[in-house]
């Protein structure tokens, strides 16, 4: 906490990047006036108790995320399973079993359906409660929330209500939308991340308002009270309209107040603020949608191709039953040892009433027939789906080292979809991109700097590699022109073979270095100092100047190393920072109009703080 408060003396809307958050004296905006439908929320700060009884009763923060409950479980998983066309064959054909004209006993048809179809509900069931599990997860998260006195105490996500001041800490996920009362530094201002909801890594800053900053402490939130009046919940991520009712003064708020659930508060060591929308009232719970019940590509394939084989199955069976009619009006009545003639006889082999005999038939072939649509590739398909997902699960390949998280297949029904991609719209690279920084080469005074090949130069010089053995080998197996072409391509092939083995090697010869996060340059002529013997001497001192001054990042020293390490708003701003570092200028302090860099190698043998 101490270290946390030493940070916090830095009044950072009076540093100049920050200028930008200053409130402006001149700024008279009054108070949203908030009125008629979509505006009826009214949270009361720090008095959940007010909240427990309508109409300012609001919905608990426990959310779910399954597909079904124990109620909905039954007949929603039969109706998707009775989607399946071959599903819904056989249900009509184990119906039809139940008549005299069957072939087959009712039980030889139920039961490959009833396995079937249990085996798909099991994996349903399966899926659905590793969902519940993750919800159970989130929901037993622990919270900092004020239980009075100005005392905290942790209570699990599930029980948080409207109207609790929580206290958040560096590097956790806020448990409900809240409305910031201060943070860690004395402007109120804070860095979050929102890669939860709209996929940037880039942290947003947010700001408390002024007249909530003396809440700094948890006593200082003994006898604090307040109201707000606010937008009813919505889906707009980006948006928020409300008042802050505060020592008989109204105050607007606007989305630069609000923090969002699932988003995580970082560079900051603390945060307080007051829940104003909770569960599925929150922004990002308004943007989800129910567990659709998702479909692939081959198993809508399948369908298409039973409607193929159910028409044949009708037309075979149409063939069949007329053929029986016309075989029992023409035939039968020769046919003494059937007694035609004899009234008792059954209906359905009455050569009076052909049509009916037929309909009969039809029934029977097509049970009979009904081993043409293959119910048994519906099962093999499950269970092979299964296996795919834990292995999906279980592959080391696709774990994540820097986050300790393995893949997770949620669900098992899109397992063929996987690389399946054929068009990709992107708006920036760094979509498609680990969005981090790392410092290769620079350019000084026109000069360029730095050896080492980045990932996408290495992947072409593999590529070049691969289609040069290629060659090599189809020169290699001619056996009219060997000789000749041999040496002509190996003339021809020297240059490329030198910057290929220079790209690939290069990487290479600094592997046993230490590696610096965000800083990955290779250049002796710049590095220990040695680019005070390079003839642009002052261009590349300017340089380096801007590359440690032009920032927003707070520095903090690790007592362990010695070093510095930077809180910065982007990861370019970590990478320049950790390049200037490494030439000599260690960025160090910062205050409220100045910037503090330690020079190593501008004067030789003096360590100057500037």
């Amino acid at each position: 906490m101490t270290r946390g408060r030493i940070r916090a003396r830095l009044r950072r809307s009076h540093l100049h990047p920050f200028s930008c958050l200053r409130p402006n004296a001149n700024n008279n905006e009054g108070p949203h006036p908030l009125s008629g439908p979509g505006f009826s929320r009214i949270v009361h700060c720090n008095r959940p108790d007010r909240h427990l009884k309508k109409p300012l009763k609001y919905c608990s923060n426990y959310i779910s995320t399954t597909k079904y409950n124990i109620v909905t479980f039954l007949p929603k998983a039969l109706f998707e399973q009775f989607h399946r066309v071959a599903n819904f064959y056989f249900l009509v054909a184990a119906g039809l079993s139940l008549t005299a004209v069957a072939p087959f006993s009712p039980v030889s048809m139920i039961a490959p359906l009833a396995f079937v179809v249990g085996i798909s509900m099991l994996k349903e069931a399966l899926e659905d409660w590793h969902r519940f599990a993750q919800d159970m997860k989130v929901n037993s998260r622990k919270a900092s929330v004020h239980k009075g006195d100005g005392v905290f105490g942790y209570k699990p996500w599930q029980k948080i209500q409207v109207g609790d001041v929580v206290k958040v800490e560096k590097d956790q996920f806020f448990p409900a939308d809240l409305l910031l009362l201060s943070a860690s530094y004395d402007d109120g201002v804070s860095y979050v991340e929102t890669m939860n909801l709209d996929g940037e890594t880039n942290l947003k800053v947010k700001r408390s308002l002024e007249v909530t900053l003396p809440l700094e402490d948890d006593e200082a939130f003994k006898n604090f009270t307040g109201i707000i009046k606010c937008e009813d919940p919505n889906p707009s991520l980006y948006t928020f309209i409300g008042n802050f009712e505060y020592e008989r003064q109204v105050y607007p708020l606007d989305p630069s107040q609000i923090l969002l659930r699932d988003s995580k508060l970082r560079n900051t060591a603390y945060v307080y603020g007051v829940v104003i929308f909770t569960g599925f009232d929150s922004k990002v719970m308004q943007n989800s949608t129910k567990s659709p019940s998702k479909r692939s590509k081959i198993e809508k394939k399948m369908d298409k191709i039973i409607y193929i084989l159910l028409s044949l199955l009708l037309l075979i069976s149409s063939i069949s039953s007329i053929g029986f009619a016309v075989k029992i009006k023409l035939q039968m009545p020769d046919w003494w040892y059937m007694q035609p003639k004899n009234p008792d006889n059954d209906s359905l082999y009455n050569p009076d009433q052909p049509s009916k005999s037929g309909l009969a038939h039809l029934v029977t072939a097509l049970i009979l027939y009904g081993y043409l649509i293959p119910i048994s590739l519906y099962v093999s398909i499950e269970i092979v789906k299964v296996f795919q997902a834990r292995f999906i699960n279980q592959d080391i390949q696709m774990y994540d080292e820097e986050s300790g998280n393995t893949a997770q297949a949620r669900t098992s029904n899109l397992n063929e979809e996987l690389g399946q991609v054929d068009t990709i719209l992107s708006d920036k690279t760094g979509t498609l991109t680990c969005n981090q920084m790392d410092f290769l080469k620079c350019s000084i005074a026109g000069t360029a700097y730095g050896v080492r090949s980045s990932e996408v130069e290495l992947a072409a010089a593999k590529q070049m590699a691969m289609d040069l053995e290629e060659q090599d080998t189809q020169i290699t197996n001619g056996s009219r022109y060997r000789k000749s072409a041999h040496n002509s391509w190996e003339d021809s092939r020297g240059g490329p073979e030198i910057e290929l083995e220079s790209v690939i090697t290069s990487k290479g010869e600094n592997d046993q270095k230490p590696a610096i996060k965000g800083f990955s340059f290779e250049d002796n002529k710049l590095m220990n100092g040695n680019w005070l013997k390079e003839p642009n001497t002052e261009v590349i001192l300017l340089f380096f100047r801007i590359l440690a001054i032009c920032q927003t990042a707070v520095p903090e020293l690790n007592e362990e190393t010695g070093m510095f390490t930077y809180e910065a708003e982007s990861p370019d701003e970590a990478a320049f920072l950790a390049a200037a570092r490494e030439f000599g200028f260690e960025f160090c302090k910062r205050t409220q109009s100045s910037v503090f860099i330690r020079e190593k190698y501008a004067h030789p043998g003096q360590l100057i703080e500037r």
